[in-house]
């Protein structure tokens, strides 16, 4: 298996756990990893980026969701 799979799978796998922390040290990882090519390396980078990004703006969504739902009729106090 080569570098850049495994980097695959390693990111996969951060990506599948949705913990914004190890995705996040990965992300790290890879901009210090000289075993990749620039190309690969940002295309990793991206793809954690993104999932980072997207699990941000999901807990945005269900934060107001919640505040909608305790507040209505009312006010939360």
């Amino acid at each position: 298996m080569s570098h850049l799979d495994e980097v695959i799978q390693q990111v996969d796998k951060a990506i599948d756990q949705c913990v914004i922390v190890e995705m996040n040290t990965l992300l790290i990882a890879l901009s210090n990893d000289t075993q990749l090519s620039r190309e690969a390396r940002y295309e990793q980078q991206q793809r954690l980026r993104t999932a980072i990004a997207h699990k941000g703006h999901g807990h945005k969504e269900e934060d107001e969701a919640r505040r909608a739902h305790l507040s209505k009729g009312g006010i939360i106090q």
